[in-house]
């Protein structure tokens, strides 16, 4: 058995396809009109048609789930979508202990979609800045080889 992705129930195609295509730059590999598979996901509008399950069973901003995109420069992604006026944001860039920083949307449908640093670029920031290698790790929890590695 292989993993093959994950799928999200999709109201409109054409506006979800839009939001991934347009605000994430994804590219789409297989439209089928009312499936459209990415890199790792896809949409698909009449899922509960689909599945046989009642249509209003299908739940919208159900909280327990999200979509995981990494980026080398966060703050570039930010100024770009901070102008999209009707973007619907969990939150704005936050920082957690680790140093990783994020961003958080809800797609279309109310699907979370983080937008996170990478961690090489969050040990790379820190290294930066002045901190050592064993101060890095620390500090992101990565093994001292991860970050020796990173650090380059």
């Amino acid at each position: 058995m292989k993993y093959q992705g994950c799928l999200l129930a999709v109201k409109d195609i054409a506006v979800s396809k839009h939001f991934y295509e347009k605000v994430l730059h994804q590219n789409a590999i297989i439209d089928m009109g009312v499936h459209v598979t990415f890199e790792g996901f896809s949409l698909q509008q009449g899922y509960a048609e689909i599945v046989g399950v009642q249509a209003d069973s299908v739940k919208e901003q159900s909280h327990n789930f999200q979509l995981y995109f990494e980026v080398e420069d966060l703050d570039s992604v930010f100024g770009e979508m901070r102008n999209i006026t009707d973007l619907h944001w969990v939150h704005k860039i936050k920082e957690y202990p680790w140093g990783q920083r994020d961003i958080r949307v809800y797609d279309p449908d109310r699907h979370i979609v983080e937008i996170a640093e990478a961690m090489n670029s969050v040990i790379q920031r820190f290294i930066s800045q002045g901190m050592t290698v064993e101060e890095v790790a620390a500090r992101t929890m990565f093994p001292v080889e991860i970050v020796k590695q990173y650090a380059l």
